[in-house]
């Protein structure tokens, strides 16, 4: 007799349910994520067979509720296990008992009152620990194409480690494992321009921060939520998320720096759906609180913040705003004040300063900065800035013929970039 194979438990659920194909199940999905409230939600046949799969992948938030609710059983019972990995066998329909959990009662596994089998020693949160300080480190030099795999394998680690960790060794690898599904979201949305996969991830970012009961990591990884609707221009979602990052910030001492950081992120999100008065009202209040300081210090993993990023955020704002002069001026400045280490956000101002000359009609210094932007993208890729000079090129439609913006676009598209461009 043969064996069946693939995700039966899904199978035999549907079944059950009385969807004989899995166009059926895809079907009511949609549906029911209709009632439910839930917008935009599409789900497709091809989905729906992928989950049905050997090896079916962890459904999406939107999806998991869907399923549960649809199904009337947890997603370990439907056959799916956690990224972090299972409780313990499902055994059976209907939803399972939870697990114990920690007071903050994110999901992650192996909660305190879980008896591990062979409990990690005191070392492996600081070894773990100290391979997330190594990778938070090379960020800002490796091609993030090939760190990313690093992170993610490093993360599916930490997952393990913390099913057999007891306390205090489990709080300190929770935290390690947050800061690097932190490392990888950021990748995923600034580097490789995938905001769903980065939700996905951010999310298991803030479980594994709830777990090491870390407050300012989880306000840290909820602002970087809000770029995602932020930049589409979704301001109730994003303003929601700023409110929620405010609000974990306050549970704790927090340096000024990050709050200034907080209210640059919110700036940037507000100049994405068009208030650029909002946005640098925003900037003026980080300015002051950056002056004022406190007795705080920030915390180590914050590495992506300084002055001089504020004063990139100013420019960009004041940019976008049309004040061109006081744009100039504030990103020539982020620029003298950027450190070595910055290259990534320095291609950002270059494409910025292009997109001031470029508005000021003088395709000349336009081309000049997107070329500098070019220099720096050789050596160190940032999609966000390879972004910047694509907009400027955009915005020189009507000087394409002139010699200068020719050269740019020999360079823009030659061999090379062009197949880094599009393979990215």
């Amino acid at each position: 007799m043969t064996r069946p194979t693939g995700n039966v438990r899904l199978k035999a659920a549907r079944v059950a349910a009385g969807f004989n194909s899995q166009q059926d199940l895809a079907d009511a999905l949609s549906e029911h994520a209709t009632r439910m409230g839930i917008r935009g939600l599409s789900i497709g046949a091809r989905q729906v067979r992928r989950w049905e799969s050997d090896s079916p992948p962890w459904p999406q938030p939107d999806c998991q509720r869907v399923l549960v609710q649809l199904l009337g059983q947890s997603l370990e019972a439907l056959g799916f296990t956690p990224p972090w990995g299972a409780h313990e066998p499902a055994s059976g329909p209907g939803p399972r008992t939870p697990a114990p959990r920690a007071a903050t009662g994110l999901g992650l596994p192996g909660a305190p009152g879980r008896v591990a089998a062979m409990p990690q020693p005191t070392t492996a949160g600081t070894d773990f620990h100290a391979v997330t300080k190594s990778h938070r480190r090379l960020y800002w030099s490796v091609a993030p194409a090939g760190l990313h795999p690093a992170v993610e394998a490093h993360a599916t680690l930490g997952c393990l480690l913390l099913r057999d960790a007891a306390e205090p060794t489990r709080s300190v690898i929770a935290e390690a494992l947050a800061e690097t599904y932190l490392l990888a979201g950021r990748i995923e949305f600034f580097d490789l321009r995938e905001p769903g996969l980065a939700h996905e991830t951010l999310l298991l970012a803030l479980q594994a921060a709830g777990e090491a009961d870390a407050p300012l990591l989880g306000s840290a990884v909820i602002a970087h939520m809000a770029f995602i609707p932020g930049w589409v221009g979704d301001r109730d979602a994003a303003r929601e998320r700023m409110t929620a990052a405010r609000t974990y910030a306050r549970r704790t001492h927090a340096s000024a720096e990050f709050l200034a950081w907080l209210d640059a992120v919110e700036a940037e999100c507000e100049t994405r759906c068009g208030d650029t008065r909002t946005a640098l009202h925003l900037i003026g209040h980080a300015e002051d609180v950056l002056k004022d300081g406190n007795a705080h210090a920030s915390p180590e993993w914050m590495d992506w913040f300084s002055p001089a990023r504020l004063a990139a955020f100013k420019g960009n704002i004041q940019l976008l705003a049309g004040h061109l002069p006081q744009a100039r001026a504030t990103l020539l400045e982020a620029l003298e004040a950027m450190t070595p280490g910055e290259e990534k956000q320095r291609t950002v101002v270059y494409g910025d300063l292009a997109a001031v000359e470029a508005a000021s009609r003088n395709p000349e210094g336009a081309c000049l900065y997107a070329g500098q932007a070019l220099d720096q993208l050789a050596l160190t890729w940032y999609a966000t800035g390879m972004d910047r000079v694509r907009e400027v090129r955009r915005a020189l439609s009507p000087h394409q013929h002139e010699r200068c913006v020719r050269d740019l676009d020999d360079r823009l598209y030659g061999w090379a970039t062009t197949v880094s461009a599009l393979s990215r």
